[in-house]
């Protein structure tokens, strides 16, 4: 029965989901030339205020890559009795739509009903990982926005607690490899982590082992001092490594010392092929920068919207 269900799943995902073959890299050229740039200008509005906004929108545009395509449904808010994607477990903590509502403001004023939410969100990403010392690349274009936005279909969204096993079918039923797998993982380099996504590792980790074996003791010790038993602060968490503002490859030098925060991230050791990567990328930031730009084009080109909205947050 688990297997018919994983079948199905894996059915609807790639039904929901197609590679954009439609995408081009001049399709705004004549209809709204200064797309772009409007666009980069209100991300570095948004940072030059909030160092943690680079971090939000590369997580925003993976978490809504991961659910029916690169087509913004993340974006929607919920309407009656559907609760949408944002209001989903793994969302909960996504955060600053602010600053796409912002661009898209602009270019409506710009260029009405021209450019996607979904096209806006996947060049916001793009700055963001400039914008923190991060490689650039060319943006293919031609998304369009969803209309659908369902919380339950988060579920399939790859879990911090996820094993390699795990990993590679979630990213595999998008049509991702296990190469893009680690590179894509590599945006970890950014951000922060409340306790709950983590605090299975550092107590109770299982019948034979308080603290997850494959995590340095050292670095346990300092994640129980955050994350106390009782009076926990509300916000409670840790950077997801030492240079979290900065796009580098310090996750993956920490990953190698047994400092990956998530089992998500220690687990990429638990495979040849992947702790080979693991050990590259660490090695080379060139190797890194490389690879997680031909992952980020790669994933940015699932497409399955089908209108442009006025407004990010409701269809048209």
């Amino acid at each position: 029965m688990a297997s018919i269900v994983a079948i199905l799943s894996s059915v609807l995902i790639f039904s929901a989901f197609s590679l954009g073959s439609s995408l081009s890299l001049n399709y705004y050229d004549k209809t709204c030339p200064h797309a772009e740039s409007i666009i980069a200008n209100a991300v570095k509005n948004a940072v030059s205020k909030d160092k943690t906004v680079p971090a939000a929108l590369l997580r925003m545009h993976f978490h809504d890559c991961f659910i029916r395509g690169c087509d913004a449904s993340l974006l929607l808010n919920s309407k009656g009795s559907n609760k949408a994607e944002k209001d989903g477990p793994p969302n909960v903590s996504v955060h600053a739509f602010y600053v796409i509502d912002s661009a898209k403001k602009e270019l409506e004023t710009w260029c009405p009903g021209v450019v996607s939410c979904a096209d806006t969100l996947a060049l916001a990403a793009r700055d963001a990982v400039v914008l923190s010392g991060g490689p650039s690349w060319d943006v293919p274009k031609g998304r369009k926005d969803g209309r659908t936005s369902k919380a339950s279909e988060t579920i399939t969204m790859p879990s911090p607690a996820f094993n390699i096993a795990q990993l590679q079918q979630s990213f595999s039923q998008r049509g991702l490899s296990m190469d893009d797998l680690v590179a894509l993982s590599g945006g970890h380099t950014l951000g922060f982590s409340h306790c709950s996504s983590f605090q299975s590792r550092i107590r109770n980790f299982n019948a034979t082992h308080d603290i997850d074996p494959s995590m340095h003791s050292s670095f346990a010790a300092s994640l129980r001092g955050v994350c106390p038993i009782k009076n926990k602060p509300k916000n409670a968490g840790t950077t997801m490594d030492p240079s979290s503002t900065t796009f580098d490859n310090t996750y993956f030098k920490m990953i190698l010392q047994g400092k990956g925060l998530f089992s998500s991230d220690q687990a990429l050791l638990s495979n040849p092929k992947t702790k080979e990567l693991v050990s590259k990328f660490a090695g080379s930031q060139e190797a890194f920068r490389k690879a997680f730009v031909n992952s980020m084009i790669k994933m940015s080109s699932i497409t399955g919207g089908q209108e442009i909205r006025k407004d990010c947050r409701v269809v048209n």
